[in-house]
């Protein structure tokens, strides 16, 4: 497409300019984590990774590798900066959500640095559109280290039947509680609403289960209110 062969005026001065030929990938991979306003994001040369945080206790990452890209190029060690991102996700699908059968949006995108916006060059059937969004000084994220001799249970479940399991959730309560065990519930989620208490239970060799370790039996609690958008190939819980 043209818009990937053509040259930005003084293209070498950006700290990050990345390329795609299909820009609702990435759009994709971004409306899995958006549950929040804002994100933070961080290039190196291995790519770009989003992270979003809610109250300092919920974390979602989005990990976009530099091969996915048709170009890319980090000009210093790393780039950070944060963003809105339902302005970014509005930007992205500025041609519609829906494109025709064998129509492509091609990206190209381009920060110059510290206290410059974030520019995306979109087209579509050879019409371009520039999109320029502010960016913010980043906030600290947490660093959950799950280093593997520090996790004593770990569970993989299919996101799927986990967002169905969310669906069912009694959502007048304020906390969910989450229950793994090596023995039996082994995984349950527990809600404390205006009806009462409920649970669900997931047997080991569920078809939830991708994977089960349990060492020992551990109840932690969470926020409940907050809208959780689960769309990965699947999902982890570590503790």
């Amino acid at each position: 497409m043209p818009l990937l062969t053509q040259q930005i005026p003084d293209e070498n001065d950006y700290s990050l300019v990345a390329s795609l030929d299909n820009v609702r990938n990435l759009s994709t991979i971004l409306k899995a984590i958006h549950f929040r306003e804002h994100a933070t994001c961080f290039a190196t040369k291995n790519g770009i990774k989003v992270t979003v945080e809610n109250a300092k206790c919920v974390q979602a990452n989005a990990f976009i590798q530099a091969g996915i890209f048709q170009e890319f190029r980090v000009q210093e060690e790393s780039v950070t900066f944060q963003i809105n991102l339902n302005i970014l996700l509005d930007c992205l699908s500025i041609f519609g959500s829906s494109p025709m059968p064998g129509t492509l949006t091609a990206l190209r995108m381009c920060y110059q640095g510290y206290g410059y916006p974030l520019m995306l060059f979109l087209e579509e059937g050879g019409v371009v559109t520039v999109c320029k969004i502010n960016t913010q000084e980043p906030e600290e994220t947490l660093d959950f280290d799950f280093c593997s001799t520090n996790v004593i249970n770990k569970i993989i479940l299919q996101s799927e039947g986990l967002r169905e399991a969310f669906s069912e959730l009694d959502m007048t309560s304020e906390v969910l509680q989450i229950t793994m065990s090596p023995d039996k519930p082994y995984f349950r989620l527990s809600t404390f609403g205006n009806a009462g208490s409920s649970h669900l239970d997931y047997p080991k060799d569920s078809d939830l289960m991708e994977s089960f370790h349990c060492n020992q039996t551990q109840v932690n609690r969470s926020v409940l209110n907050i809208e959780v958008a689960i769309d990965d190939e699947d999902t982890r819980f570590l503790y």
